[in-house]
């Protein structure tokens, strides 16, 4: 054990006990739910759409909703945490998850299904929110980063699943719309079958110890330091003393709104950076960068066939790049990974702009002069996996570490929400931008990657192995990991 001043959390060289590593993917399949709803989805749009005899404009109301549900659920997620505890807040998005699967699978108008896809977006936000505050608040400081990454492999493993499970229900039954069981065609049944995985994450919920930093909020020390003898293997003396540092970092006060503030109407910076870095996530456009995924591959000299499966492929390259940012995520530090992600991203985002510049395009149909297919193609996947490797993980694993313990609940809300507002943005105004012109689409998005370089080297303090009680609401000058 190292020796600290007093009023600072001990940073300890021991691993992450069992009991942490079940806590920590406990808590990530909140990542896992988020990742298979907002995917599964795009499995029963045709089917649904011939069933409820809905036009274009309800269909993209339904795919939306859960968007808009997730914006509304991750801001109000940091209140709610800090009244209830976080463990609450685990089975209140688990309930919504289950039971928002139930009545979908059931819904019998467009209409009554967009509902229910915006209150499981509430789900959805609020375990965006919750996960990466509740790992990085168990989860030793040398090993954060590691730790709170489930929440992205779990997202991106959610959406794998999802569309693993969507292709083999089409299967089973001869079509999306084709019926399967009980006289309910598959489209129904893709929303059904995440039922089972919701249910266990509300038993997560129910089995988890509570966040220790939460109980010292509401003056339960004793239960801290029981917790933290559990979670860390330390001694009584040891916990009492992390205890002490998380009671002096909170000055004797209790959560707040009014404490992300530093005047009226203007927060303070350390807020600004949370909600840049969650917004620029976003704005850098991976929600629509395969919305050509097949015309590239096509273009690239594949089939059609060969197309869907390589798009389908490239989930699978999400995971394994996760597993990579895992590795590199402590031992590089977070602003590094960061401003090497940003730069990736930049040139291949600048590239797949001048890529389309010497392109014709005519629907949803691309033709490029040679080399430029391939050369884009390369581009696209470059861009994933720079996405993939750095601003994927590591802005979850920022949102739930960044902040002061005063703010770190409603901070976190507030920057997850903004990330949910800029991938509506986004999305929303995609097919206008495409229609204008695609190539200043994607030099758009190459901007935002460029700004993101500035608010990464200027602004954002490095978190990587440090205590959360040493995180400064005023600490915006970049600090390297020692």
């Amino acid at each position: 054990m190292t020796t600290t001043t007093p009023g600072t959390a001990t940073p300890r060289a021991t691993p992450a006990s069992p009991l942490v590593v079940l806590a920590t993917l406990g808590a990530s399949l909140g990542g896992f739910m988020f990742g298979y709803d907002t995917a599964v989805v795009n499995g029963t749009v045709d089917a649904m759409k011939s069933e409820f005899g809905i036009g274009n404009a309800l269909v993209g109301t339904i795919v939306a909703a859960a968007l808009f549900g997730a914006a509304v659920g991750a801001f109000s997620a940091g209140p709610i945490a800090d009244r209830l505890g976080r463990r609450p807040l685990m089975m209140l998005a688990g309930l919504l998850f289950v039971t928002t699967s139930l009545l979908s699978g059931f819904a019998h108008t467009g209409t009554v299904l967009a509902l229910w896809r915006f209150v499981g977006g509430l789900g959805v936000g609020i375990a965006s929110v919750v996960g990466p505050l509740y790992i990085a608040e168990i989860a030793p400081a040398r090993m954060r980063g590691r730790l709170a990454s489930a929440q992205q492999m779990s997202i991106v493993l959610g959406i794998f699943a999802a569309l693993v499970a969507n292709a083999a229900l089409v299967r089973a039954a001869g079509g999306a719309d084709a019926t399967l069981v009980s006289g309910l065609p598959a489209w129904r049944w893709m929303f059904l079958v995440a039922a089972a995985p919701s249910l266990l994450y509300v038993a997560a919920g129910l089995l988890l110890p509570e966040s220790p930093r939460y109980l010292v909020t509401r003056d339960k020390e004793s239960a801290a330091a029981r917790v933290l003898e559990r979670l860390h293997h330390i001694t009584p003396a040891e916990a009492q003393h992390d205890v002490e540092a998380i009671r002096s970092a909170l000055h004797k006060k209790r959560p707040a709104w009014s404490h992300l503030f530093a005047g009226p109407w203007r927060l303070k910076p350390i807020v600004w950076v949370g909600i840049a870095i969650a917004a620029l996530q976003a704005l850098v456009g991976i929600d629509v960068i395969f919305y050509y995924s097949t015309s590239l591959w096509a273009q690239a000299g594949f089939g059609e066939e060969m197309a869907f499966w390589l798009s389908a492929f490239t989930s699978l390259i999400n995971v394994v790049a996760t597993i990579v940012a895992i590795t590199l995520i402590d031992r590089v530090g977070r602003r590094r990974l960061l401003l090497a992600g940003s730069v990736g991203m930049t040139v291949s985002l600048a590239t797949m702009a001048v890529g389309f510049a010497q392109a014709t395009s005519s629907g949803d149909t691309v033709a490029f002069v040679a080399p430029w297919g391939a050369i884009t193609l390369i581009a696209a996947n470059l861009f994933v996996a720079s996405f993939a490797v750095t601003w994927g993980p590591v802005v979850w694993v920022l949102i739930g570490e960044l902040f002061p313990n005063l703010m770190r609940a409603r901070a976190a809300s507030l920057a997850a929400a903004a990330n949910w507002v800029a991938g509506i943005v986004v999305n929303l105004t995609f097919p206008t931008l495409r229609d204008l012109s695609l190539p200043g689409s994607y030099a758009l998005y190459a901007a935002f990657a460029l700004a993101s370089i500035v608010v990464v080297a200027t602004v954002l303090p490095e978190t990587a192995r440090r205590p959360l009680e040493d995180m400064n609401e005023g600490a915006t000058k970049p600090r390297e990991s020692s």
